[in-house]
Formats: structure tokens, sequence, C-alpha cells
């Protein structure tokens, strides 16, 4: 088993006013060659966006972009037609695929917005772009790690992901323990810790904490206080 642990206070930080952003890897002007990426996981930020504010039209191709809002609500649109408002509960995906330009903006006049954005790089790149989101009831994550994205492409219970990705949402109770069997070989785990306290085989975390595992089968979870995590199981090639 090898570990990777990013303590929350040693993320890269962006304050741009409109935007207060954390980077858990290089992004934009923070640069760091030892935490560039966690196999396919490219972007882990944490942005808080102020009401009225967001991203102008910007293009992306060949990634796998991931919101999550944990507060407020946040508005997508780009040139395919695709448009949506995601909320706290709520998840969204977008392939860039062969090229797709898109804006997100603060869904608020003046209330701000606090999102994770993710990006994986893809499995098969080229592919028509695409846009998709989904609601997930809080009450189907206590003490459970609820799917959210997946490569399983006909399940409907959560996001299609081009990669063999999959990503969990747990909302743990104090003294919960379980095990997470990874699901593909070779692949390795990162959980984020959005709230609260747990230890992963051994290893505390705190609020913002992220931890990497890879090399092994399976990790060991532990809720020291009440905790909300994601959970992202990535192919590490």
């Amino acid at each position: 088993m090898k570990t990777t642990l990013h303590k929350a206070d040693t993320r890269g930080h962006a304050n741009h006013g409109w935007l207060d952003s954390h980077h858990t890897f290089s992004f934009a002007g923070y640069h760091d060659p030892a935490r560039v990426n966690f196999g396919v996981l490219r972007v882990l930020n944490d942005d808080n966006v102020k009401g009225g504010m967001g991203f102008g039209q910007h293009p992306h191709d060949n990634m796998e972009i991931i919101s999550i809002p944990l507060k407020g609500s946040l508005e997508h649109g780009d040139n395919t037609g695709g448009h949506g408002i995601i909320k706290s509960g709520e998840v969204q995906i977008m392939s860039a695929g062969s090229g797709i330009a898109h804006s997100e903006k603060n869904a608020s006049k003046t209330e701000a917005v606090n999102f994770l954005q993710i990006w994986v790089f893809p499995k098969e790149k080229n592919i028509t772009p695409r846009y998709d989101q989904k609601e997930f009831k809080s009450s189907e994550r206590i003490n459970k790690l609820q799917t959210v994205v997946s490569p399983e492409k006909e399940n409907g219970s959560s996001l299609w992901i081009n990669q063999d990705a999959w990503f969990h949402l747990g909302s743990l109770k104090k003294g919960f323990t379980t095990d997470y069997p990874l699901k593909k070989n070779g692949n390795g785990v990162y959980v984020f810790i959005i709230e609260g306290e747990v230890t992963i085989d051994g290893q505390k975390l705190n609020k913002r904490d992220g931890l990497g595992v890879w090399e092994t089968d399976k990790i060991s979870i532990s809720a020291d206080a009440d905790a909300e995590i994601l959970l992202m199981e990535v192919p590490m090639n």
C-alpha cells in the first residue's frame, strides 16, 4: 500500500475577490511538481464564488469535468445548448470530448456558492461532448457510500463518466466504520473530507484534507466525528 497526504492548509490558494479557490493539485498560478495529479484525477478545486459572479464562456477538450455544489446553486451553459442549475444535493458531469465551450456562474445574485470542481482525464478521446446532472438524496448516503459517478452507462442510478472511475459521497456518523473494496485492479482511491474527522488506514484526516491510497485492494474508513466525505476511485495509469 502507498499513500499520499494533502493537508487542507497545504493546498494552493488564489483569491480573485469574486472567486476564492483552494487547489489540491497544481492549477493556474499554483504549481507543485509533486502535486500535479493522482492517477487520472487531475484537478480538485474548492471554489467559492460571490453572488452574481462566475466564469465566462471558455473552452475545454478531452476532460471529464464534475461539479458538486456544497452550498448554494451553480448555473451551467454551453455551446451545445446544454443548460442547467445545480444545487447542493446534485452532481453535474460534462464530457468535454472533442471540444466544448461552457460558462459557470453563481445562480444567485446575493448568496455565495461553494462547489467542488473536479477534472478527470478521459478513457477515450474526442468523444461527442455531453452534459448531465442528477439529484442524489442525502438520506441514501447515511453510513453508506452512495455512488454518484460510475462507468456503468446503463445503470440509471449514477452519472456516467468516460473513465473507469467511481465517485461516492458518504454521510458518516461518529463511530461508524466500513471497508471500501476497490472495484478494479490498478485503481487507487482519493478521499476528500468535506466536513468532520475521519481515519483511513490509521491516518487521521480533518475537514478539507485529502488522502490518496493505491497498490491495495481495499481501504478502511472510521468516522471519528460526524463527517461528509467524497471518495474517488480512479485508474493510476
